[in-house]
């Protein structure tokens, strides 16, 4: 290599600092030419500010979209997959075709969410129709857990506001921190009888056209208490929320494996409890909402040629083993909770740089963001990107059939000692 990569780095994490040296790149100050900057949330919104008039070269290369807000930021990911659904609407597309309830047979893969306090009336009207529901209140722009909690009553959301001068609706509506309501997913799939929500990667380097694909690596992160849709533990988050910056305070947590699970260790559990078919359109779901969600951002999204992103998804699978899409971060952690964290981590970063760096080299932000199938490691190209068909394998009874599957596979794999065998191998990961 004629010339080495010089790159900068605002988030001092082993995983992508290793990576950097394993490829003989020389790190620089953000102050001096750079080839490759891979930063906070904070610091794009700053290279790309209009006031400071920075203009990136074609040799250099940034780790964010200039408004990756649009799908990461919890309120404007619901405004734009809203605004998709009726796009489609509007273009008669079979995808927003809807059931006699008016709910979209193809695009409902969001909870039913309000932004406040633009959507205050809304959000009662509705909560009127299922008094005994519960939703689950979280400020659009913190991560990690922060600021979440569970309502089931409007006056907790009165009683909270008035608490608080400085939060909720008086915060929103003076510009300052923004919440988002959602109706809260009450029967998720529980194994070993806690909750657990999925984390999985998917790669976006460019969304005009838009090519992107899904790590393979992705983990569960379970709760270390067992779950209970109990009125008297709306309050406990270690019942309800998986993020491992809450749960690691939790007195049960387990800092040998951090209460993760691989996903391919998800997917033989499924398997072996559901079958193979239920469990592989499962996955294909996923990935169908992976995809529309990238498609909804797609038209409102700074295409600039210079960026790519590595996005973290979140996905709750409830009883009926529907996937719902929570939220998608723009910094998901690198920090390394266990040894295989770190490992999961490193790999992630290793084949991030392997197809947005080709060979190692000087970035070209002119190359045409399709990699060779070789290059791409553990990541692959994400299904359904070039359709707008419904797809054969859409049309499908997740509910009767999902779970008529999974109690007949459930005695099969009982009477199966290596299947009995194989499961409480991993119960005991929860235990």
């Amino acid at each position: 290599m004629a010339n080495k990569v010089k790159w900068v780095t605002d988030i001092e994490k082993s995983v992508l600092i290793n990576n950097f040296e394993k490829r003989g790149w020389t790190q620089v100050t953000e102050n001096e030419d750079w080839n490759f900057y891979w930063m906070s949330v904070q610091t794009i919104r700053n290279v790309f500010s209009v006031d400071t008039g920075y203009r990136l070269s074609d040799e250099q290369m940034v780790n964010h979209f200039p408004n990756h807000y649009e799908l990461t930021r919890k309120d404007l990911m619901i405004k734009n997959i809203k605004r998709y659904r009726k796009d489609m609407e509007k273009e008669g597309s079979p995808l927003a075709e809807k059931d006699e309830n008016g709910k979209y047979l193809y695009l409902d893969f969001v909870p039913v969410t309000f932004m406040l306090p633009a959507d205050y009336n809304l959000f009662v009207e509705e909560f009127r129709k299922s008094p005994s529901s519960t939703w689950i209140m979280k400020p659009c722009g913190k991560a990690q857990g922060k600021g979440i909690f569970l309502i089931n009553k409007l006056s907790q959301i009165k009683k909270w506001s008035r608490d608080s001068r400085t939060s909720t609706f008086v915060a929103a509506s003076s510009g300052k921190e923004a919440y988002v309501i959602s109706l809260y997913i009450d029967n998720p799939l529980l194994i070993g009888g806690k909750k657990f929500d999925l984390r999985l990667y998917v790669l976006v380097t460019t969304y005009r056209p838009l090519k992107c694909y899904m790590y393979k690596l992705g983990f569960c992160r379970f709760c270390t208490v067992k779950y209970t849709p109990s009125t008297s533990e709306l309050d406990n988050m270690f019942v309800h929320l998986t993020n491992v910056a809450i749960q690691r305070h939790g007195d049960d947590y387990n800092h040998v494996h951090g209460g993760k699970w691989t996903v391919s260790n998800l997917r033989l559990y499924l398997e072996s409890t559901r079958g193979k078919e239920v469990t592989s359109r499962l996955f294909d779901q996923i990935h169908w909402i992976m995809v529309q969600s990238l498609k909804a951002v797609a038209p409102v999204m700074n295409n600039d040629k210079h960026c790519f992103e590595c996005y973290g998804y979140d996905i709750i699978i409830d009883d009926k083993l529907k996937p719902w899409l929570i939220e998608v971060n723009a910094s998901p952690s690198l920090t390394s909770s266990t040894a295989n964290d770190r490992i999961l981590k490193y790999n992630l970063i290793n084949d991030t740089l392997n197809i947005v760096t080709p060979n190692g080299d000087i970035p070209d932000c002119r190359w045409n963001r399709s990699p060779p199938r070789e290059a791409l490691g553990n990541y692959q190209v994400l299904p359904f990107l070039h359709t707008d068909s419904t797809a054969g394998w859409w049309h499908y009874n997740w509910g009767e059939r999902a779970l008529r599957n999974g109690w007949s596979r459930m005695s099969e794999m009982v009477s199966n000692p290596s299947n009995t065998w194989f499961l409480f191998i991993l119960f005991q990961v929860l235990l």
